[in-house]
């Protein structure tokens, strides 16, 4: 892992950001392929920061217990990103955007991870990108072996088959429909804030319950309260 904390804005790095897929997305895929009853499938990229190609001349020093004999005062240059460096995402992202693109898929120009391509005969693949972990659905079943073969020879691959779980939404697929559900992840968000052995209830207030401001309280650090109202509400 690069120490990225030490790198300077201009001189180690400029473009950092990377695109993910909007949840709001990746149901849209859902419900498309539910439409049509499609299946979708699940890769996921193994280390996939490493296959990141560096635009930018980064140096690192030799880590500990690698120290070359008689070299110990040289450091490496980069070829590729590593785990840690502020730039590793924009360089994974610019890699598989790069291999989508000379795969013939098309960018959606409104969703930067979501990527489409389309035979003579009307059959279709779809993907959608978070990071590493990708799902894939269409109408073609030769379409989407000649994809993950393709991805398998260009990246270090884990096939996860028939899609069950994805960033928090358990997936069951049957020939009855699409079903979603996510009571592991809000199981998950319980437990995190220690909120598991609470009795639920319909509203988080009782009715009429009129607020006053403590002027002498002392502030409360928000940030957990923010973490807990997007964790339920994501």
């Amino acid at each position: 892992v690069a120490k990225g904390y030490t790198q300077k804005y201009g001189v180690d790095y400029s473009e950092v950001f990377a695109p993910v897929a909007r949840h709001d997305t990746i149901r849209m895929v859902i419900s498309l392929a539910s439409l049509n009853k499609w299946t979708i499938y699940q890769l996921d990229v193994k280390s996939a920061f490493l296959h990141g190609e560096l635009v930018e001349q980064v140096y690192v020093e030799q880590p500990p217990g690698y120290l070359k004999k008689g070299s110990k005062h040289m450091v490496y240059k980069l070829k590729r990103a590593l785990y840690g460096l502020k730039q590793a995402p924009r360089a994974w992202y610019s890699r598989i955007d790069t291999y989508f693109t000379q795969a013939g898929f098309h960018k959606c120009p409104y969703e930067h991870t979501l990527y489409i391509k389309t035979g003579e005969k009307g059959n279709i693949l779809i993907v959608c990108l978070y990071v590493d972990d990708l799902i894939f659905t269409g109408n073609d079943e030769r379409l989407f072996s000649e994809f993950k073969q393709s991805m398998m020879n260009e990246f270090e691959m884990t096939d996860l088959g028939e899609m069950k779980y994805f960033l928090g939404i358990e997936v069951t697929q049957s020939a009855r429909g699409i079903f979603i559900c996510q009571k592991k992840y809000a199981q998950e968000v319980l437990e995190r804030f220690k909120m598991d052995d609470c009795n639920p209830v319909q509203i988080p207030i009782v009715p009429g319950t009129k607020l006053t401001r403590d002027v002498e309280g002392m502030k409360i650090d928000s940030t957990n309260y923010k973490q807990m109202v997007y964790g339920i509400t994501n």
